[in-house]
């Protein structure tokens, strides 16, 4: 009966290592849950999970807690300490970019806004952001009335804020957080709710120091990474640009 079990699982390694290599799951997505692959081979759970074990031995897959198992894929990796764009950065990588727009509207701004920005009417911009194709953020920004009054969803498709609005930029604030996803990034992000998530907001304020811009930008944490360049040592109990919240 054993050895059995011990051919099943090598069978079933076998396929699923013919299926990662023709591509049938993309990079960055999911496999089908356990469950699924269970009824899909007529195995039990235990087989085919030494059976994924295997493959992710040889590097063909990888799981984290909350997400399942999934076809390693390129990470996105944002640096902070400057004033950009991560389209600048993919494409400094030789990546493609791509903003898609699914919604523009001009609205009163929610008090959190009106607090930051000191207006009461916004425009909002949501739309999703994909390296290669793949979906790696979704991105809500707020901007007051009268600077996002005569852009275009195509040149808002095109162009980030940055670019767009005449302004001198000089700086922001980020504060990066946990969290899990909710059923609308989850489904735009291709991961499943409740998975983890980094949520960025980001407070970008003009020469005189005026915040112009907010943005909320949430990620899949399997395929996020943040790189922080440090100076010189000081006397401090963690790394210079993060703050505690305890």
């Amino acid at each position: 009966m054993r050895q059995v079990r011990t051919i099943r699982y090598r069978e079933i390694a076998a396929d699923l290592r013919r299926r990662v290599e023709a591509d049938e799951f993309a990079s960055g997505r999911l496999l089908p849950s356990e469950a699924l692959l269970s009824a899909q081979y007529n195995a039990s759970r235990v087989t085919v999970r030494k059976a994924l074990e295997e493959l992710r031995g040889e590097g063909l897959v990888d799981s984290r807690q909350g997400f399942g198992w999934f076809v390693p894929g390129t990470t996105v990796r944002q640096t902070l300490g400057r004033l950009g764009t991560i389209e600048s950065q993919l494409e400094s990588e030789g990546r493609r970019s791509e903003r898609r727009i699914l919604d523009v509207d001009f609205e009163f701004a929610p008090a959190d806004i009106r607090a930051e920005l000191g207006v009461d009417r916004v425009m909002v911009v949501s739309r999703l952001n994909l390296a290669d194709g793949e979906p790696f953020a979704r991105v809500t920004v707020w901007c007051p009335e009268e600077y996002g009054a005569h852009l275009t969803r195509s040149q808002l498709r095109a162009k980030s804020f940055l670019e767009l609005l005449p302004v001198s930029f000089a700086g922001a604030t980020q504060v990066i957080a946990a969290d899990a996803a909710g059923e609308e990034d989850a489904r735009l992000l291709m991961v499943p709710r409740g998975s983890p998530v980094l949520v960025c907001r980001r407070i970008t304020r003009d020469h005189t120091g005026r915040p112009i811009l907010v943005g909320r930008h949430v990620f899949p944490a399997h395929r996020t990474e943040f790189v922080v360049e440090l100076g010189q040592p000081q006397p401090s109990i963690g790394p210079g640009g993060l703050h505690l919240r305890v």
